[in-house]
């Protein structure tokens, strides 16, 4: 089903820009109405009216909105999870099939895999079997990587550099049409090491707009090809504003200080 893999492939990339501006709302399936997040039609609504290329979200979410979706809007669903925050425990699972992502009109499907976790064999076999049948169905897939343990005898951090870059190829070795993942230091060779397109999430709330900006848009430049980012959009309650600056940078070509300005004004 290459055809089809190609055809809703391109449908998550802006045609002008070849970048990517996604949203990620699957936040409440573990975590339940966080702040911003109270109202999930609400936000999804302002994504809508803000031009957005694509929003990653889960079933319910979907459901409750379906009648209003745009043609020009891909759907990514999310695949896996099986873990909330009553258990406190990161195990995600993949918890929905891909037949479920076309019947529900996804043009991706979306999957999480944590390398050096307890249960890591097994969970690289569930992902690697997950994007087969994607994949067989004609459905490209986003997997969202992360890493955790000890590298090089020494504990590291979730965005640390190494780390990021062996997970990003690890991701794409399994299948992957697109890495998900954290904005690191030498990004570039993050890029240079994966050869399908690399968006970077967000992460927690706390950097700042002028900061977050600054790091699409030195992604950007080391060769990333847009962002898939949750709680720095709509954290704040100000999704419209944050979403114009974001759009500047990634398809207006703006400055950082120019994207500033857009969401000053918005």
């Amino acid at each position: 089903m290459e055809a089809g893999i190609k055809i809703r492939g391109k449908r998550l990339f802006n045609k002008e820009s070849g970048m990517s501006l996604t949203v990620a709302l699957d936040h409440g399936a573990i975590a339940g109405p966080l702040k911003g997040l109270e109202d999930p039609r609400k936000v999804v609504r302002e994504c809508f009216n803000s031009g957005v290329d694509a929003i990653l979200t889960t079933k319910g979410v979907v459901k409750t909105v379906a009648d209003e979706w745009p043609r020009d809007v891909a759907l990514i669903l999310r695949l896996t999870g099986g873990f909330t925050l009553f258990g406190g425990d990161f195990t995600e699972e993949v918890i929905s099939e891909a037949e479920t992502a076309l019947r529900y009109g996804a043009s991706y499907a979306a999957l999480s895999i944590k390398f050096g976790h307890s249960e890591e064999g097994r969970l690289i076999k569930q992902v690697s079997l997950a994007i087969d049948q994607c994949h067989a169905l004609g459905l490209p897939v986003m997997l969202e990587v992360m890493a955790k343990g000890r590298l090089d005898g020494r504990e590291f951090p979730p965005n640390d550099p190494q780390a990021i870059k062996m997970a990003a190829r690890m991701g794409c070795e399994l299948g992957a049409d697109v890495i998900k993942t954290y904005y690191t230091d030498n990004f570039n060779e993050v890029v240079d090491g994966c050869p399908v397109p690399i968006l970077i999430l967000g992460g927690k709330e706390g950097r700042g707009k002028r900061q977050l900006l600054q790091d699409v848009k030195e992604s950007l430049d080391a060769g990333g090809r847009g962002v898939a980012i949750g709680r720095n959009i709509w954290g704040e309650g100000e999704a419209s504003a944050m979403l114009a600056a974001l759009k500047g940078i990634l398809h207006d070509k703006l400055s950082v200080e120019e994207a500033c300005a857009v969401a000053k004004r918005s």
